[in-house]
């Protein structure tokens, strides 16, 4: 099986604590190929303080990876950003101006791990109803989903939660592998993705689709990793796995 589509990655280099360089880039580009992803997203971090490269930067970088993927006879890179919940992206929202995946209604998102934005079921429903589709990065990491599961699933009636295929095997903790876990087993995940930051988050990544197939199956696999996050790029939360 493969042609994948990877809704969250770190590709483009010297931006954020991604790749480091070009030639890192193409050993992680080349690394998810092998894994059977065909359709990437760069999802590079725009959060204050921290990592917020302008789009001129962002745009360099991916001009000068894609060029060097279309030698390689690689996938061109498609554009996403990681939002992070703080005050720029709140001024953003209001101005209608959130970093999406290619300009279109889905942007993907995270926020703190210790303590979930006050309101966020409205603030997200109000974004639905306005015609975007919220992405939630890795909700396996937040506390107040760890504790109660069902936060996810109040989270999920607005917005898409995507679990990262390195967590299912408990490459980012114990808590965060249970959780995973929890999140796809009871349906509630409606897409997983690599959040590769280095060539050597392989065969983490390799053991998540892994996990996926052998305990929810080949169909879970395609669910996952194809029909669902293309269903996430045209702006449609999906259905629950049954």
């Amino acid at each position: 099986m493969g042609g994948y589509v990877d809704l969250h990655a770190h590709h483009l280099f010297a931006l954020d604590d991604g790749a480091e360089d070009v030639t890192v880039a193409r050993e992680m580009v080349n690394c998810v190929i092998e894994l059977g992803f065909s359709r990437l997203y760069a999802t590079p971090h725009q959060r204050s303080g921290m990592f917020l490269p302008g789009r001129d930067a962002i745009d360099e970088a991916r001009a000068t990876l894609n060029g060097a993927l279309r030698i390689d006879g690689g996938p061109q890179l498609g554009l996403g950003f990681e939002n992070f919940w703080d005050e720029i992206f709140l001024r953003r929202m209001q101005e209608g101006k959130i970093p999406s995946y290619d300009d279109g209604p889905a942007f993907l998102f995270e926020v703190t791990t210790q303590l979930m934005p006050s309101g966020i079921e409205d603030t997200l429903f109000n974004l639905r109803i306005q015609g975007k589709l919220p992405v939630m990065a890795h909700p396996e990491r937040y506390v107040a989903i760890q504790k109660d599961v069902a936060r996810a699933e109040a989270i999920g009636r607005s917005a898409a939660l995507l679990v990262d295929l390195a967590a299912i095997d408990g490459a980012h903790g114990k808590a965060e592998m249970r959780t995973a876990r929890l999140l796809l087993q009871g349906g509630l995940a409606h897409a997983a993705a690599t959040d590769i930051h280095r060539p050597t988050d392989g065969p983490a990544i390799a053991a998540g689709i892994a996990w996926i197939q052998k305990h929810l199956g080949s169909d879970a696999v395609r669910t996952l990793l194809v029909e669902n996050p293309l269903q996430i790029l045209a702006g449609e939360l999906p259905e629950p796995r049954q």
